[in-house]
């Protein structure tokens, strides 16, 4: 049964400013706190598992084990989730994964405190598959949310008499809104998510973050599934048991089968692009908690690397009231030039105060980038797989992260913050590169 747009339902007065008040009218009452905090289990995870693992083995070298099991396992079963959203629909999916991740967290938790002995990470297996399968299951809320809003966003594109001749400028602006909404709503969740786990660990137990990790999950999660917004996102039909196309049918078909091949093969580059910025972001980290041991504690790094996640969470924002005639590709090198360039400074501080200054200017562009690399996927997503493409873009931060944490690890070990920044810079430098082949791409993109 087809469903009512929700945006014709009645809705109170937003308290939202400007655009980002049409987004609950497009989505419906109670959307955005669901996407939001449904988001958070998410985020705090990999740093919960680090902290749990970590205090119960006594052992740094486990615990960042398992917190790269909890990684290796978001990378790998976020595209599978994605996969199975596009077939089945989101809400199935997201509920089966809901009481999955669920006791697989619980599962951790047993594991890591009925494991008798940790002494080489061969005693560790059992935590380290616990903390995999708590990965791979883990709910993929933002992918999901932002394949909602391109279908709330998307539906009605095309200029009709009723919409009158400025509806695809204005679902385009509605769809920027929404997109540069949900990339501040990552940079909170993974400000704030490690940021509870700190407290809840220390102030408390070191099982704590994680237990509430899963009561989130198992209760935010559902909500989000069954919420109205998902009757926007129609599962892909099955293809047919036979690949035969009647001849006559044959040119009628070509135009789309080209466009969903030119899509699938310049997907990757986005995908490459979180990879880039995944990276930055693990070696962002690295090098910041050396260079703050040398001027006071490592253990300040998170709040370093809180101030770039806040200046960036703005600068995303900003994105909804860029003109509409600086198209996508421009978006992203103007910004991945501009975070190139910013990226240099990160050699030249000799303090704490110096370094805050660096890092909130630095994140001014990280933000946008990150919006438009999420539109850009949308726009080459080929028809029926845009969970897939979202979750794979997703899933693509999370490897890189794991790769910049590893490389910026070792060059800090050896060589100093210095040269683990290098790392930061080098990743910059690839998302621009790749903007740069996205420019030119996107100029050859097939016509409907």
């Amino acid at each position: 049964m087809a469903s009512q747009p929700l945006s014709s339902a009645p809705s109170r007065p937003s308290r939202l400013p400007g655009r980002f008040a049409r987004l609950p009218e497009l989505a419906g009452p109670g959307f955005l706190p669901l996407g939001l905090f449904a988001r958070l289990p998410l985020a705090m995870l990999t740093v919960g598992t680090l902290t749990l693992v970590t205090a119960v083995s006594q052992s740094y070298a486990i615990g960042g084990m398992a917190a790269g099991a909890v990684g290796i396992g978001s990378a790998l079963g976020a595209p599978v989730l994605g996969s199975l959203a596009d077939r089945a629909g989101q809400r199935i999916v997201l509920l089966v994964a809901a009481v999955m991740n669920a006791l697989a967290v619980a599962g951790l938790l047993a594991a890591a405190y009925l494991t008798p002995a940790y002494g080489s990470a061969s005693d560790a297996v059992g935590v380290l598959i616990a903390s995999f399968l708590a990965g791979a299951s883990c709910p993929q809320v933002g992918p999901m949310a932002r394949v909602r809003w391109m279908a709330l966003t998307t539906r009605n594109l095309a200029p009709s008499a009723a919409n009158g001749s400025r509806s695809v400028a204005a679902n385009r602006a509605d769809l920027d809104t929404a997109l540069s909404y949900e990339g501040t709503a990552d940079e909170v969740t993974f400000v704030l998510g490690p940021a509870l786990v700190g407290v809840l660990a220390s102030m408390v137990a070191p099982w704590l973050p994680l237990a509430l990790a899963a009561v989130m999950t198992i209760t935010l999660v559902p909500a989000f599934a069954v919420h109205p917004s998902q009757h926007a996102v129609v599962p892909a039909p099955r293809k047919a048991a036979s690949g035969v196309v009647p001849s006559e049918e044959q040119p009628a078909q070509a135009g789309p089968q080209r466009r969903n091949r030119w899509a699938g093969a310049v997907v990757a580059v986005p995908v490459l692009a979180m990879v880039c910025m995944g990276t930055f972001f693990g070696a962002t980290q690295n090098a910041l908690s050396a260079f703050s041991a040398q001027y006071a504690t490592a253990e300040i790094a998170g709040i370093l690397y809180a101030v770039m996640g806040l200046s960036s969470a703005v600068a995303a924002l900003s994105v909804a009231f860029w003109p509409q005639r600086f198209s996508l590709a421009s978006r992203w090198v103007a910004a991945a030039l501009a975070m190139s360039a910013l990226s240099l400074l990160l050699l030249l501080p000799g303090g704490i105060w110096p370094m805050v200054f660096v890092l909130l200017i630095l994140g001014i562009p990280v933000g946008p980038v990150m919006v438009t690399v999420f539109s850009i996927g949308g726009v080459v997503a080929p028809a029926g797989r845009m969970a897939t493409v979202m979750t794979a873009l997703a899933s693509g931060i999370v490897a890189g992260t794991a790769l910049g944490a590893y490389l910026a690890g070792q060059l800090a070990e050896t060589q100093g913050p210095g040269a683990a920044f290098v790392v930061s810079m080098a990743a910059a430098a690839g998302l621009l590169l790749l903007g740069v082949v996205t420019s030119l791409v996107m100029k050859r993109r097939p016509q409907s």
